[in-house]
């Protein structure tokens, strides 16, 4: 049988979701509340399917270092993989000239391929900067839920609409495209209200004025599809912005993700793909000097 790289990245994702935790909660589910993207050699951050795959390839393992080199990489920056170690699987999108068999005219045909990549944390006589550890808590919010003026500056520099009332329920309304926000003083601490918010942030980014994702995945699956592009997103997005997700509503979805992902070997790769829009939308949207660098508490 053919080895099928998008059934094998989807089999990993879907024995995560079964264990109970998902490729992209894994960077939150230690004692720390913090996180980082993963970074390729060079510090650019690896992007979408690439992000979960090493989350959990991370998790898995215990790596502290957010950074991960081919082997050739890390020799090139003076270190050496050492003896034994295993490496991580990552995977690269591109396209390739051929010739149509029915119409003899050339094409660009998509393809997917993996390759392999080892963390800062197997390889020796890395310089210091490589290893440098996870990022603390992000914060002490203590008995009280506050408002905290970076993170409003950020949502508030999205122009996204977000309302607040006494109703007890945070959600995306579509038609009126607009956020609803309880008051933050209902919330346990202050980050758990940032990181609702974000949630429903990138649910807000599918309108039509925006990515226009919801006119694009509206068949019967496209509701589990939805929710798993903003929990994603919302990884993304909260570990630039140094906060912990809202993971609170998502159990009611991992039935429907299961199914989804079991009957389409590409959709995580969508999912992933889509939630990356999301949160690079917000990010531009916010501009520069929002965001926390990496490994910078908030």
């Amino acid at each position: 049988m053919a080895f099928d790289l998008y059934q094998q990245v989807t089999d990993s994702i879907i024995a995560s979701v079964e264990a109970g935790t998902p490729a992209w909660r894994q960077p939150w589910a230690g004692e720390g509340g913090a996180a980082q993207m993963p970074l390729r050699a060079n510090g650019e951050a690896y992007r979408g399917i690439n992000v979960l795959m090493l989350w959990l390839a991370a998790a898995a393992q215990g790596y502290g270092s957010a950074h991960w080199f081919t082997y050739k990489q890390a020799e090139a920056a003076g270190g050496q993989v050492r003896k034994g170690e295993k490496s991580a699987s990552v995977v690269k999108y591109g396209t390739i000239e051929r010739e149509s068999e029915e119409t003899g005219e050339e094409k660009r045909v998509p393809y997917l391929k993996s390759y392999r990549v080892f963390n800062a944390d197997q390889i020796d006589g890395l310089p210091e900067r490589f290893h440098a550890p996870a990022p603390e808590p992000v914060r002490d919010p203590g008995a009280e839920a506050e408002a905290d003026a970076r993170l409003e500056a950020f949502f508030a520099a999205t122009g996204l609409d977000i309302r607040t009332s006494p109703e007890s329920q945070a959600y995306y309304d579509p038609q009126g495209d607009f956020i609803h926000m309880p008051p933050i003083a209902r919330f346990e601490d202050t980050a758990k209200f940032y990181g609702v918010l974000a949630h429903e942030c990138c649910h807000a980014t599918g309108h039509a004025s925006r990515l226009d994702r919801f006119s694009r995945f509206n068949d019967r699956k496209a509701y589990a599809f939805e929710e798993l592009i903003a929990e994603i997103g919302n990884c993304m997005l909260c570990s630039q912005l140094g906060l912990t997700p809202d993971f609170g509503q998502s159990a009611a979805y991992v039935e429907g993700w299961l199914r989804a992902l079991k009957s389409d070997k590409r959709m995580i790769f969508k999912a992933a793909t889509e939630a990356q829009k999301a949160a690079d939308y917000l990010l531009a949207a916010a501009g520069p000097g929002q965001v926390a660098s990496q490994g910078e508490a908030a």
